[in-house]
């Protein structure tokens, strides 16, 4: 842990459009001890000029797949059918073909995402009786050999389905005891074909494992409503408010009215969260609505260059400016809600501490130009400072010589 003082930045708070006046940020031993005006630093520790730049606290990526992204590999020709088996199916296929290094991928990706601003991220890594647990292996020597630099969340994710699939439940149970941090789940009606049985068997291991739960739910309307309910019914009965993510959620975007308002009801008297990646060729849920109901919102680049979409490029910057287009945002206040979901609201969610730019707050920043928050989004510069504990570890999109492990 180092410590610095970083000169005349503008601190963005939660709420706030327009970043907070000019202040100095002493961090001491990867911690905000101070932030004042003209702080005189201790003997020997290094100034940073800031510019009268917006300074944020680190970026949280709330929902990517690790270990699957073709970063710096050759391009994917992406001939894939429309519907899920067809993309997973693909996935398996590409990934076989591509004798894929799951570490090294892995690996790729958390150093670009870190390059980009997140010291934060939540990883699903696919268990199933095809791949076995070599995808998590090799993502948890990833995660080891990141620590220092980023913090990552593994999700244990049966992709493939979990009680429709023999084996796989060994499975999750072996790779949790391997030190997957997260439950993940799939589809309970649609994928497994069992809403019950899937969901106890997710809901049963996050309580023998002490492990919070994020679940992928893709089903549309009613049955995707039908699925939220057993979920909020479960998570109400067991105690586990504030542990529990619903990922996608698109039957959020197509329920009617009052079935949205009361689901939206429960979801925040439960502590549920709601990662939306804000997808173009899907209802989706709405990022205000949720957020006027109480309902915690974070967001996540989903695939980063992989086989299922060439869109995502782990930038959660460029995300919120998705968000905040997808939602229809256009006014300052909106688009500051838009950088939440990427930023406090994604620390909520993840259960992040000391998450901030305040005094007792951990020193993971990113300092980026901007006369607002807006301004900050819409353009999502590559002219950045990316801050962990105290340390500066990349500049302008690129991680920072001998950053990386000396």
């Amino acid at each position: 842990m180092e410590s610095m003082l970083l000169r005349a930045v503008r601190p963005y708070k939660s709420g706030q459009c327009d970043g907070g006046d000019t202040v100095d940020i002493l961090i001491d031993r990867g911690v905000i001890s101070r932030v004042g005006r003209d702080i005189v630093p201790p003997r020997d520790i290094p100034v940073v000029d800031g510019g009268g730049k917006l300074v944020l606290p680190g970026l949280v990526e709330a929902h990517t797949h690790l270990g699957y992204s073709f970063l710096g590999l050759p391009w994917f020709r992406n001939n894939v059918g429309s519907n899920l088996q067809d993309k997973i199916n693909a996935e398996k296929a590409e990934i076989k073909r591509r004798r894929i290094d799951f570490q090294l991928q892995a690996e790729r990706q958390l150093a670009h995402s870190l390059a980009l601003g997140s010291t934060f991220l939540r990883g699903h890594v696919s268990i199933d009786t095809d791949t076995g647990l070599e995808p998590l292996e090799g993502v948890l020597r990833a995660q080891e050999k990141y620590k220092e630099l980023l913090e990552v969340q593994i999700v244990a994710f049966p992709q493939a389905g979990l009680t429709s699939r023999p084996g796989t439940i060994a499975l999750m149970e072996e790779a949790l005891s391997m030190g997957a941090d997260v439950v993940g789940g799939l589809d309970p009606a649609q994928s497994d074909r069992d809403p019950k049985g899937s969901l106890d068997t997710v809901f049963g291991l996050a309580q023998k494992y002490c492990k919070p739960i994020d679940i992928h739910l893709h089903e549309p309307g009613e049955l995707g409503g039908f699925s939220t309910d057993l979920i909020i019914e479960r998570t109400k009965s067991l105690g586990l408010q504030g542990r529990v993510t619903i990922s996608h959620a698109f039957c959020l975007g197509d329920l009617k009215p009052a079935d949205i308002a009361r689901t939206l009801d429960e979801l925040a008297q439960n502590q549920i969260s709601i990662m939306t990646t804000a997808p173009a060729g899907r209802a989706c849920p709405s990022a205000a609505q949720l957020v006027r109901a109480g309902v915690t919102v974070c967001s996540g680049s989903d695939g980063v260059r992989d086989s299922w979409s060439p869109f995502s490029t782990g930038d959660m910057l460029e995300r919120a400016k998705l968000v905040a287009m997808r939602n229809n945002f256009r006014r300052d206040i909106d688009v500051e809600l838009a950088l939440r979901a990427c930023t406090f609201e994604g620390a909520a969610a993840l259960g992040i501490a000391d998450y901030g730019v305040e005094e007792g707050c951990s020193a993971n920043l990113l300092v980026v130009p901007g006369e607002t928050i807006a301004e900050a989004v819409i353009n999502h510069p590559v002219d950045r400072i990316v801050i962990k504990g105290g340390h500066i570890v990349a500049r302008n999109g690129s991680i920072l010589e001998n950053t990386l492990f000396g």
